[in-house]
């Protein structure tokens, strides 16, 4: 008889979207804040001047379209922000300004809303234009 696979784990991610303020837990950024440029996979985000890692790049000539001259790319250092874990951050309530965890209560209207887990105020999804 063929031994049994274990369960694969479940990891659960927080929910941390796009323009949500957020503490560094662990890492060289610790306790650094910062706001989430973009969610890269459902466990792994951008923040906004945090996990810098530098880039050297070479000048090269790249071909334009066929009635362009070539363009020249600038070499250089480039300071790039690099995706950090989900799990080593976490949310800052916008209304008590402190590291939260999120709780999820469902009003009257049905819809699901995050909640902080201090103060109890809705946290507001801040989208910038």
């Amino acid at each position: 008889m063929p031994a049994q696979r274990p369960a694969p784990r479940v990891t659960k991610v927080p929910e941390i979207r796009k323009g949500d303020e957020v503490v560094v837990l662990t890492g060289k950024d610790s306790g650094k804040r910062g706001t989430v440029e973009r969610i890269v996979r459902p466990d792994r985000l951008v923040v906004e001047g945090l996990n810098i890692a530098k880039r050297h790049t070479k000048p090269r000539s790249r071909q334009g379209r066929n009635d362009r001259a070539p363009r020249v790319q600038q070499g250089g250092i480039l300071e790039i922000a690099q995706p950090l874990r989900a799990s080593n951050v976490m949310l800052v309530c916008p209304a008590c300004s402190r590291p939260t965890r999120i709780k999820h209560e469902r009003p009257e209207n049905g819809k699901s809303v995050r909640v902080c887990g201090h103060c109890g105020q809705p946290v507001a999804r801040e989208v910038k234009a």
